[in-house]
């Protein structure tokens, strides 16, 4: 880890100085869509008060949660032990019953037992372990992804999508419309040619509307599942920015054009779950009908990984991934180490972060350095000092540009999805997180967290107060443009 202090903004690079902008149309992306909002006043909605959720009697309630695995739902008194089983291996936390009850209530996602959960770092790992399932596809691949380049990358899941589908295995394809913004017509008509039925999401052209048009509601998930046995989930998308492998090589790519990314790949009754969401997507999406295959396979039990998938959509009520992350801030007890890239908290959030340091609780936050959208660094920033004074400790990603968005809470409690904490997220995007509730994938995650702190560099109070007046001016103005981003 560097020295503590504070670096200054302008050694972290803009997009423009590392050549991005002319390859990655992220910053394009998210200021064609604020213009968009700030001309149509779209989505002038609130985020619910976190005090009338807590309060509600279905949350408060003691029996234990509800648990299915490969055989079906589980007994009470066996969900009972399930559960006093991770309180001994936890300690002393809420982030258990409370925070499982809580989003089982609200999502009405269970708890799904039996599951093998592979933590899969980085782009190189993701890759090959998505290419080896696919690979050994025999029936069906669903993909859903926000970005899909025409890249080295993107045209080598596109020629082993084609050739899976030459073999009799049906592909179907969500990609979404603003994400893949550069991405040529032409590739998709060839997946399309090919066979792969694809469906684009909320698309821009308001003359290929399938229902209201709202072109700041966007698909923002990443899910693959293969013959309904297999999933994938987390915050990598189809691009060759991820192609930075875990040692700290690169392939064919300068180091400030290497993203840092987490996936999770997932066996087990769980990418039931997983595929439920991507079928729901395509029918609200009233994509062409799907050829009849076995999308819900019987599912055995692979592992000891209990898993809820969360998936959330935009509406007034349902802002589930909202509710996971300041929920487990809140019932934290003993530790909440986060990891997210684009970090422009609400009001809630940052009280629940304060409170939470405030009460004791070890919060440690890795944040960008560097990052395709500057106007969303700055306004993460400007919640720092009222962040560090309440004993939160942040740190910024050094060694390339931060994607990931990951949490380990108590221990116990990780969860790995597309979910930044942003409002862009939390009120316009379809989301999907897993979240994994087991001692053994938490010790994986915080051995992972570990190794990014020792790659990040610690804001100091005392160093931050002196920062350049500009910075302060940049964090001021994109903080009142908060709402948007």
């Amino acid at each position: 880890m560097g020295p503590a202090g504070y670096v200054p903004v302008k050694m972290s690079p803009s997009i423009q100085e590392f050549g991005l902008s002319d390859k990655f149309p992220c910053l394009f992306r998210r200021l064609f869509l604020i213009l968009f909002c700030l001309l149509t006043f779209n989505n002038c909605a609130s985020l619910p008060r976190i005090e009338d959720i807590d309060q509600r009697p279905d949350i408060k309630k003691k029996e234990p949660p509800q648990i299915i695995g490969s055989r079906g739902q589980f007994s009470p008194k066996m969900s009972e032990r399930v559960m006093k089983r991770l309180k001994a291996q936890a300690g002393p936390t809420d982030i258990l019953e409370r925070h499982i009850a809580l989003i089982e209530s609200i999502s009405g996602s269970p708890l799904v037992a039996g599951n093998k959960v592979t933590l899969l770092i980085d782009g190189p790992a993701t890759y090959d372990a998505m290419f080896n399932a696919i690979q050994e596809a025999k029936d069906h691949i669903n993909v859903e992804t926000y970005i899909f380049d025409d890249d080295d990358i993107g045209r080598r899941f596109a020629d082993l999508l084609l050739k899976k589908q030459e073999e009799g295995v049906q592909v179907n394809l969500i990609y979404d419309s603003v994400g893949c913004l550069k991405t040529p017509l032409a590739f998709f008509q060839r997946l399309r040619d090919g066979g792969v039925q694809t469906l684009e999401f909320n698309p821009i052209n308001p003359l290929k509307i399938r229902s209201k048009w709202l072109l700041t509601h966007r698909d923002h998930r990443k899910i693959l599942i293969v013959d309904g046995k297999i999933a994938f989930t987390g915050g990598i998308n189809i691009s060759r920015v991820y192609s930075k492998s875990p040692d700290g090589r690169h392939q064919d790519l300068n180091a400030r054009e290497s993203w840092r990314d987490t996936h999770v790949q997932v066996e087990g009754p769980a990418a039931a779950e997983f595929q439920r969401l991507f079928l729901d997507t395509w029918t609200r999406q009233k994509g062409p009908e799907l050829l009849k295959r076995d999308y819900f396979p019987t599912l055995k039990r692979e592992g000891s990984d209990l898993v809820e998938v969360v998936g959330s959509t935009p509406g007034q009520k349902n802002r589930i991934t909202y509710f996971m992350y300041v929920f487990a801030f809140i019932y934290a007890q003993s530790s909440i180490h986060l990891t997210n890239s684009y970090f422009v908290p609400d009001r809630q959030t940052v009280k629940a972060l304060r409170n939470a340091a405030k009460r004791g609780v070890d919060v440690k936050i890795i944040l960008p350095s560097i990052s395709d959208e500057s106007i969303v660094l700055y306004a993460g920033r400007s919640h720092y000092t009222h962040l560090l004074r309440s004993g939160v400790k942040l740190y910024e990603h050094r060694k390339a540009l931060l994607h990931a968005k990951t949490a380990v809470i108590d221990g116990i409690w990780s969860t790995v999805g597309s979910t930044n904490m942003d409002l862009w997220s939390f009120f316009r995007n379809d989301e999907v997180n897993a979240i994994i509730v087991g001692h053994n994938f938490a010790n994986e995650t915080e051995t992972m967290f570990e190794i990014d702190l020792a790659d990040s560099h610690q804001i100091d109070m005392e160093q931050w107060k002196k920062r350049p007046f500009g910075d302060r001016m940049k964090e001021w103005l994109a903080r009142l443009l908060q709402y948007w981003l």
